[in-house]
């Protein structure tokens, strides 16, 4: 976990509170900026626990919730299905007979999303594997571990996969592709969730070995009902890399905008670190982040 951030209730001071809760002045001629009503519009997946859902129980809620107290300001919600046309629906559609952009910050993208301009990382977690115990895998804590299995037990096991996860050149690599169970992380059904693959299929059995990110493999292996489920974070490797830094999108254009989120995530570490931790989230250690482009 990382710790160079604020000690532990330290205070932010009165100039940067008030630095915070200045509203972005807006362009002649341009959409008004976020912020300039005092208003903080995020959008955020409605159905995608542990990051977030309509009834606000995620830890990407939380922390959404957490800017909008630091800034004195009413926090607003677009609700939308984080898959194929999410930003085109969201961070850069406008409300019906308005200039106003529907949502003005997008929370939990990786750091240089290409969609958006990407603000400070505010974590960094990792893909993890998680099994249900009892099932001889208890020793496993490495994919060269699983690959150490006994070839009569390897060769039986069921893996469920997300489509474009980079676990899939290690199972090509080692020949057990036929052994995957795929699933898609952007479906057309809004009642699917990724942690299903968790809670639902590998708590049942369906599959034996489930890969998934480590946020939602840790969160429902914790939740799954009757199920002692293990979920491992996995260490990046020479040609394949499993950790990802997090952070959040405004448009391109909001440059004063997105180094207003930088100072609040930069100033809240502690607090969103706490956050995380009621989430159970694997996290590693951030790099220094860069100074904010102008």
């Amino acid at each position: 976990m990382r710790r160079r951030v604020l000690s532990a209730g330290s205070a932010v001071s009165a100039g940067l509170l008030a630095c915070l809760a200045l509203p972005v002045a807006a362009q002649p001629g341009a959409a008004e900026a976020p912020g300039a009503d005092k208003v903080l519009r995020v959008c955020q997946d409605p159905n995608n626990l542990p990051l977030s859902n309509r009834a606000q129980e995620g830890f990407e809620n939380k922390i959404a919730a957490l800017f909008a107290r630091e800034l004195g300001w009413k926090l607003e919600h677009t609700w939308y299905p984080q898959r194929m046309g999410f930003i085109r629906n969201t961070l850069r559609a406008k409300e019906e007979h308005s200039e106003r952009y529907k949502c003005d910050l997008v929370t939990g993208v990786a750091k240089g999303f290409e969609l958006a301009a990407t603000t400070h990382s505010y974590y960094r977690s990792s893909y993890a594997m998680a099994y249900l115990k009892g099932h001889g895998l208890d020793r496993v804590r490495t994919l060269d571990d699983l690959l150490a299995l006994d070839a009569g037990l390897r060769s039986k096991l069921r893996f469920g996969v997300f489509a474009g996860s980079p676990v899939i050149e290690w199972l090509l690599q080692n020949g057990m592709m036929e052994q995957v169970h795929w699933y898609q992380s952007q479906t057309g059904d809004a009642e699917q969730y990724p942690g299903e693959i968790v809670e639902k299929d590998l708590a049942n059995g369906k599959i034996d070995v489930a890969f998934a990110w480590g946020p939602i493999a840790g969160y429902f292996a914790r939740k799954a009902p009757g199920a002692a489920i293990v979920a491992i974070p996995l260490q990046s490797r020479p040609g394949m890399k499993l950790d990802f830094e997090i952070a959040m999108g405004v448009r391109h254009a909001d440059k004063e905008f997105r180094q207003l989120i930088d100072r609040l995530i930069d100033s809240n570490h502690d607090k969103i670190d706490a956050i995380l931790n009621q989430y159970g989230v694997p996290r590693a250690a951030l790099p220094p982040p860069a100074p904010s482009q102008p």
